[in-house]
């Protein structure tokens, strides 16, 4: 409202003084009005007194005559007083109203009445041409006869009442009437034009010189605050304010000096720091968009870039190619020889592949070891697939560091837009779908995506997302495929799943054990699969009269369940099982993937009286070392070695040489995916203890255990 602080001070100042001037004038009329009242009040009952004792020798003394009159014609039947016969004498009146009218002389008396001892009015004297207000001739005033002799304020008058007496006789009463108030507003009248000059006068000088020291007090305010406004347009922070003045408009400014050696100082660092911040702005932009390890774009940059080519690529009706891969076997180089050997590898594979492609192909890293590529002209089949046979044959040789001769492979995974509708993500999950098809096909090589990969994909998510379904409506059996002793008797049983699925008939555990491991699932399915044995357990043992194990097998992801050693405990408490009849079965990658907590668990089962069986055997890490560590009871011939003993003399090598490994050891063997009579000969001659496979029996329901043979027995055809 204000635009400067000026104007408000400068206004309160003048209010200010007009207050002071308004109460001061004010005080001096209330004050003089008073000793006004006062001096009018203390003339008018001189006045009163002094007509009083004039009227006291008059009215006395026609008293006095009126008395003599009455007395000499001796008439007895008069009984009335001297002063109530003056009340009565019709001369009186001429002997007053000379004396009464003297009031006429005084100013502002506008009334002179008189009264006979019973307050009867006998004269009234208007002193006042024209007066005729206010009091009443005879009621309101009669009262103030009564009250002692005084004077009186009744509203704007001043009222004198005396008593005339002498002797201490009545002969009546004078009363005086002044009108207080004219008087008063003349007086405030000619007080307010003596005086209203001089305080005229007196607020112009005053509102003068506090304006001179309200300017000169409030100037160097102004010109900080003027300062300050061209410093905001300038934003030149060097400038400094200068003032004569003293006080706290110097501090003030010297303290805002100070503020602009901060600022300025403040400006310096920040300039300082921006180019800093550029810099690192640069650097964040290319690790935005850039592997820092490689140098290679990253997702990010992929992505971005997909979709503006994706977009151009549908507006063109043209296609558009990508490829996605990943090192085989790098895991394995990263958790034995560290990640810093696992960074150089990465960084040589980013060398080989950007050094083999054409400058327009876009080659990028993912993250982890997953790599992917974008060729820029043809993509057909044959030019894809000729690609990625560049891409495999780059990694042909091995990679070297540090005397270290390292192999690694690729799985490349080819998708093309138009498959995926030129939809990002699509285009992305098809081509991963493909590598991982590559990978499941046995691993460096290359897959072009077809949409029954698609099918492939949903039936496995179907799969994955019926499992919990399935358990509770009782959807999984289990098949048991007998172990031969060498003899031919029965010694053991294989617990396998099947699943009845209601839209794809039985499915194999095959297809759907890694689905429910890669879900997270398979925790429930093993201990489906336990207490489903521990049920079944009383009705083998009815059908088979000798000792025999049932063997139940165990996967990795079971090995990391904490928890795993208590569930088994409670079920075969609570269902009265004898462990001495279970065998669990873990492969041999599975049990030194996670060897610390996989021996102590498997040796508290051992202790309880389960037996362990070492599966799969020669295929997995095969470190003879760990033998002599892990607590186990049975080695079982993985059946690749079993299936060549015919053909390959080296798998009858190895087949032999692990039957007699494990015969030092004191381990028993068995022998799986036994089909022919020749295998089995070969395995009983070199001393196998045990073998399954359907040369015997494939694996059966619970009610065909019954229909077992008791005893196995084949004899070779020369």
């Amino acid at each position: 409202m204000f635009k400067s602080i000026k104007t408000p001070i400068a206004i309160m100042l003048i209010v200010a003084v007009l207050v002071i001037v308004s109460m001061v004038t004010w005080a001096t009329v209330t004050k003089l009005e008073q000793q006004h009242t006062k001096t009018v009040k203390n003339d008018l009952t001189t006045l009163a007194r002094n007509l009083s004792d004039e009227l006291t020798d008059v009215l006395g003394k026609s008293s006095n005559n009126a008395a003599r009159v009455t007395h000499s014609e001796d008439t007895p039947a008069l009984t009335t007083t001297a002063p109530e016969l003056l009340a009565l004498s019709p001369n009186l009146l001429s002997n007053i109203q000379p004396i009464m009218k003297r009031v006429s002389a005084y100013q502002n008396i506008v009334e002179a009445r008189l009264y006979s001892t019973n307050k009867k009015l006998l004269h009234r004297q208007v002193a006042t041409a024209g007066y005729n207000q206010g009091l009443s001739q005879n009621d309101d005033l009669v009262l103030l006869l009564e009250s002692p002799s005084g004077t009186y304020r009744v509203g704007q008058h001043l009222i004198a009442s005396r008593r005339i007496l002498e002797d201490g006789v009545t002969y009546g009463y004078l009363m005086l009437i002044n009108d207080i108030n004219s008087t008063i507003s003349q007086n405030r009248q000619a007080i307010l034009w003596r005086i209203l000059p001089l305080l005229v006068i007196a607020l112009l000088i005053t509102t003068f010189l506090g304006m001179l020291w309200l300017n000169r007090l409030l100037n160097p305010l102004t010109s900080l605050s003027r300062f300050t406004h061209q410093l905001s347009q300038s934003k030149d922070y060097t400038q400094r304010f200068e003032t004569k003045a003293k006080g706290e408009v110097a501090r003030l400014g010297q303290n805002f000096n100070m503020l602009l050696d901060t600022i300025e100082a403040e400006l310096t660092i920040n300039d300082e720091q921006n180019q800093t911040l550029l810099e690192q702005q640069q650097t964040m932009a290319r690790l935005a968009n850039y592997d820092s390890l490689t140098g290679l774009p990253n997702r990010q940059f992929v992505v971005d870039n997909l979709r503006l080519e994706l977009a151009r690529a549908r507006r063109q009706s043209k296609d558009l190619a990508l490829m996605f891969f990943d090192l085989d076997g790098f895991k394995g180089i990263n958790d034995s020889l560290g990640h810093e050997t696992g960074d150089l590898i990465l960084i040589e594979v980013a060398d080989r592949v950007a050094n083999m492609l054409r400058e327009s192909d876009l080659v990028a890293r993912l993250g982890g070891d997953e790599f992917i590529i974008v060729p820029d002209r043809d993509v057909t089949d044959a030019s894809l697939e000729n690609l990625a046979h560049r891409v495999i044959g780059a990694f042909e040789e091995p990679f070297h560091f540090r005397g270290l001769a390292l192999t690694v492979g690729v799985s490349i995974g080819i998708a093309r837009a138009s498959e995926a509708n030129f939809e990002l993500s699509q285009l992305m999950s098809n081509a991963d779908l493909a590598m991982y098809r590559s990978k499941a096909r046995g691993r460096g090589i290359s897959t072009i995506f077809t949409n029954e990969m698609i099918e492939t994909h949903k039936r496995k998510l179907l799969i994955a997302n019926s499992i919990d379904n399935a358990l509770i409506n009782n959807e999984f059996v289990l098949f048991y495929q007998p172990k031969i002793a060498s003899g031919g008797q029965v010694v053991g049983l294989e617990a396998l799943m099947r699943w009845q699925h209601p839209e794809f008939g039985l499915l194999s555990p095959g297809e759907f054990i890694p689905v429910a491991e890669q879900s997270g699932k398979i925790s429930a399915l093993t201990r489906w699969v336990i207490e489903q044995v521990s049920s079944d357990l009383p009705l083998m043992q009815s059908v088979i009269p000798h000792k025999f194990r049932v063997a139940i097998n165990l996967s990795a992801h079971d090995l990391r369940h904490t928890r795993l050693f208590d569930v088994i405990h409670t079920i075969f408490t609570e269902q009265q099982v004898n462990p001495e009849y279970i065998e669990f079965e873990v492969t041999e990658s599975a049990y030194l993937e996670n060897f610390i907590s996989a021996d102590k668990f498997f040796k508290r089962l051992s202790n309880m009286g389960c037996a362990i069986a070492l599966d799969d055997f020669g295929t997995g890490y095969s470190s003879l070392s760990y033998l002599t560590q892990i607590s186990i009871d049975t080695l079982k011939i993985d059946r690749q070695f079993v299936r060549d003993i015919s053909t390959c003399h080296r798998s009858r090598l190895v087949t032999g040489s692990i039957i007699d490994l494990a015969k030092r050891l004191s381990l028993t063997v068995c022998a799986e995916g036994v089909e022919e009579l020749n295998q089995w000969d070969y395995l009983l001659d070199h001393g196998c203890d045990h073998v399954q496979g359907y040369l015997f029996s494939k694996p059966v329901p619970l009610e065909k255990i019954a229909l077992l043979p008791n005893h196995f027995a084949f004899h070779s055809t020369p």
